[in-house]
């Protein structure tokens, strides 16, 4: 119930754990974290052909995890932690809601220990 409140209320959520589920981009987004890269100097790790990165780099694109800026050949990438904010406010929230849940259930099975002694 609550999942899908969030979710009507952020639809780009659902983008960024998609983009964030797969380990290359998120090798990607913590290179980012160093500060802003080429797309060459994030594609020479990874192994893999660049029509690849480009696409890798589309899905964080996407999600607005990055942003990218063309000037002459050369593509630059930007990491834009702002978006990480909004998943970690969600996780945040979700974490308070399970702990509370968490503690009401440790209340009624110390209440039912307590009946039965």
């Amino acid at each position: 119930m609550i999942l899908s409140f969030m979710t009507k209320h952020d639809p780009d959520l659902s983008l960024i754990f998609q983009a964030l589920s797969d380990p290359t981009r998120r090798a990607m987004l913590a290179r980012l974290g160093q500060g802003a890269v080429p797309v060459s100097e994030l594609a020479r790790p990874t192994g893999l052909a660049l029509p690849t990165v480009m696409r890798h780099l589309q899905v964080l694109e996407d999600a607005a995890l990055i942003s990218t800026v063309k000037t002459g050949r050369t593509r630059l990438c930007t990491a834009r932690p702002e978006t990480l904010a909004a998943t970690s406010d969600w996780m945040i929230a979700q974490r308070a809601l399970w702990e509370a849940r968490t503690d009401r259930l440790e209340a009624l099975l110390a209440t039912l220990v307590d009946k039965e002694t």
